[in-house]
C-alpha cells in the first residue's frame, strides 16, 4: 500500500464563453459550440436549440447522448431584443456546466445588470429545486425496489464469474440490486447488474457522494473504498474486519473518501484504486491517489505478477485471474 503527498483534485468541469455577438444564426452556432466544448451533448441538439426562442428565463431539461432515457441535461436562456444573450447549461449526471455570454459591445446599465443578476439567481434556485425533487423521487423508488427484492442467490452467474459471495447484494428477477446510500443510511439510488455483467444506474438517482456498503462494521477501525461492487466483494473477503464501500466509479471516489474521513476521523482509510494501465493517464490510479491525498488516507493498487495480462485492472480481476477464471 502506498501513501501519497498532498495535492488537490478537481471534481467537475465548468467552462465560460464570451462570444462576439452576431445575428441569430451566429449566436445559435456559438451556443452549440459552447455546449459541446463543455462536454454537454444533448440527445437531440437541434430540437433543444429550436426551443430557445420560447424559453426565456425558463428551465429546459433534456436527455443527453449518454443517457437518452433521462433528462439529466438542463439549460436556461435569457434574451435581449429577441436574441439569446446569456445561456447557462449543465449535465447533472456528470457535473459539467457552462455559461455563454454574447458580447454585444454595449455596456449594461446598473439597473439592467441587477435585473440580469436577479433573474439568473432565480433560475439557479429553480433548477436546484427541480434537481432536488428529482433526486427525492428516485430515492423513494429506490427504497421501494430494495424492499421488494430478496437476498441475492450466491449462484448468480455474475457472482460466479467474479468468484465472490453476494454480501449486501439483493436480487430482483435475474438482476442483482445494489443500494446506494449516504452516510446517514438514506437510500438515494440503485445499481442493477444483469447475468452478463451489464450495469445500470437508476434513472434520476443521485450518485455523487453516495456509495454501496459491501460489508463491515458500523464503527470501523479500517475502511476500504473502491470503485466497483465486485472489487468491493473481493476486498471484503480478504479483510473481513474492514468496512468496505464501493463508490461505483473513479469520479466518485473523492467525494466518498473525503466524507468518510469527516465521519471517521481516526479510521485507517485506504482507497483501493483500479489500475487502468492501458488507458491514457491511468484515471483509476490517478483519481484514487487524489482522493486519498484529500482525505489524508492511504491508497493501494493491485500488485501484478509478471505474467498478469495488461487488460486486468482491479483487485477482483487479479483475484479471478489467480483462480484461473480469466
Amino acid at each position: 500500500m502506498k501513501k501519497a503527498p498532498a495535492t488537490t483534485a478537481r471534481r467537475y468541469t465548468q467552462c465560460d464563453y464570451t462570444t462576439t455577438a452576431g445575428g441569430y444564426a451566429e449566436r445559435i452556432d456559438a451556443i452549440r459550440a459552447a455546449l459541446l466544448n463543455a462536454g454537454i451533448e444533448p440527445h437531440d441538439l437541434g430540437a433543444l436549440l429550436a426551443a430557445l426562442p420560447g424559453a426565456d428565463g425558463k428551465l429546459l431539461r433534456f436527455p443527453t447522448a449518454s443517457k437518452p432515457r433521462s433528462k439529466n441535461g438542463w439549460l436556461i436562456v435569457y434574451h435581449d431584443r429577441g436574441l439569446p444573450f446569456v445561456v447557462v447549461a449543465g449535465d447533472w449526471s456528470t457535473g459539467a456546466e457552462t455559461k455563454w455570454v454574447a458580447d454585444t459591445g454595449e455596456t449594461l446599465t446598473d439597473a439592467e445588470r441587477r435585473e440580469l443578476k436577479r433573474r439568473m439567481a432565480d433560475a439557479k434556485q429553480a433548477r436546484e429545486t427541480e434537481q432536488a425533487s428529482q433526486w427525492e423521487q428516485a430515492a423513494t423508488r429506490a427504497a421501494r425496489v430494495w424492499r421488494d427484492s430478496v437476498p441475492a442467490d450466491q449462484g448468480h452467474p455474475y457472482l460466479l464469474r467474479k468468484r465472490t459471495q453476494p454480501h449486501s447484494a439483493r436480487q430482483r428477477g435475474q438482476e442483482l440490486v445494489l443500494l446506494l446510500t449516504d452516510f446517514t443510511g438514506k437510500a438515494w439510488s440503485l445499481q442493477t447488474v444483469n447475468e452478463a455483467g451489464g450495469k445500470r444506474l437508476m434513472a434520476g438517482g443521485r450518485k455523487a457522494g453516495n456509495f454501496i456498503v459491501v460489508n463491515g462494521p458500523d464503527y470501523p477501525a479500517r475502511i476500504l473504498i473502491c470503485e466497483g461492487y465486485a472489487t468491493g466483494c473481493t476486498l471484503a473477503e480478504s479483510d473481513p474486519a474492514a468496512l468496505v464501500l464501493a463508490a461505483v466509479d473513479a469520479g466518485n471516489l473523492y467525494a466518498v473518501t473525503t466524507e468518510a474521513r469527516k465521519r471517521w476521523p481516526d479510521a485507517d482509510i485506504v482507497v483501493c484504486g483500479d489500475d487502468d494501465r492501458q488507458t491514457e493517464g491511468n484515471p483509476g490510479a490517478t483519481k484514487a491517489r487524489a482522493a486519498a491525498i484529500a482525505a489524508g488516507a492511504r491508497y493501494a493498487l493491485p500488485e501484478w505478477p509478471p505474467a498478469a495480462p495488461l487488460n486486468l485492472s482491479d483487485f477482483n480481476d487479479l483475484h479471478t485471474w489467480l483462480k484461473g477464471a480469466l
